[in-house]
């Protein structure tokens, strides 16, 4: 099996990711797929999407979950908004993701993924105790379906991460470590974290950041892959250190300029497959 087969975030309808035919034009074997909306995630439409892919040639392995009123204005909103950690919102979100979780069986994809959401370094805060069950529930519906749980990194600081990992106390619970969420949260530096949480990580999104003049209290800026602060090549030097050779998943979050989007992932690709060239 390969080692660090390329990958991209993609979005069959809303989302952030590129469709699929961009995917197939840049020669990309891997996706991590945005959940499609609720209407668009039935039986019949993921085996209709699933003979897409295979006549694309084209492997889902990560299917991620977002849900309808979360907003990364900035860090407060992001913070009030965001995942599963809102009260108001927690029950309707845990269930769209066992759909979510669901339709991913039908597609034969064994893991799915999310934000959970600022959660509160107190420990005997309401608020932790609630993400905690949550995500055990979550979790435990996974298991009946063989899946996986990934958490996306970025809120949390590593260690904060692992504190709330070792709580939920369930074995089929991971990390998605995306190296440009530590630099645009401010929630830690993204290299020394992946060796802190390295042993959980189970997939990555290659996504590359610039650090905020104050950060943790306003964003850092997305830019394209080799241009940010993250450092490609120490990115993936730490991977092979953990022993992680699984996809390198592409992601630009810049789904109203599909052009640039594409362009700049295209240079990505190159960018990867030269570093791959070096390292392995």
């Amino acid at each position: 099996m390969e080692k660090w087969p390329l990958g991209v975030f993609a979005s069959i309808d809303a989302g952030l990711g590129v469709h699929l035919d961009v995917v197939r034009e840049l020669g990309i074997p891997t996706v991590h797929l945005h959940a499609p909306s609720r209407a668009s995630r039935t039986p019949e439409r993921a085996k209709e999407f699933l003979a897409r892919l295979k006549d694309l040639g084209i492997t889902i392995t990560v299917v991620f979950g977002g849900f309808e009123g979360e907003s990364y204005a900035d860090i407060p909103t992001t913070a009030r908004t965001v995942g599963l950690v809102p009260p108001a919102t927690r029950a309707a979100r845990a269930a769209e993701m066992k759909e979510i979780a669901d339709f991913a069986k039908i597609l034969g994809v064994d893991a799915v993924a999310l934000h959970v959401g600022f959660v509160p370094h107190d420990t005997a805060d309401p608020l932790y105790r609630g993400a905690v069950e949550v995500t055990r529930e979550i979790c435990d519906h996974c298991r009946g379906n063989g899946q996986r749980l990934h958490l996306e990194t970025g809120q949390e600081s590593p260690e904060g991460l692992l504190a709330f990992h070792n709580d939920v106390a369930r074995d089929n619970l991971f990390i998605n470590f995306d190296p440009a969420n530590m630099i645009l949260y401010g929630s830690g530096e993204p290299i020394a974290a992946l060796r802190e949480v390295g042993r959980f990580v189970r997939s990555v999104h290659c996504k590359d950041a610039t650090w905020a003049a104050n950060p943790g209290h306003e964003w850092g800026a997305e830019v394209p892959l080799g241009q940010g602060d993250v450092g490609m090549e120490a990115f993936l030097q730490t991977l092979a250190e953990i022993g992680y050779y699984g996809p390198l998943t592409i992601e630009r979050e810049i789904p109203q300029e599909p052009e640039r989007q594409k362009a700049e992932i295209g240079a990505g690709v190159k960018l990867l497959q030269s570093i791959k060239a070096k390292l392995l």
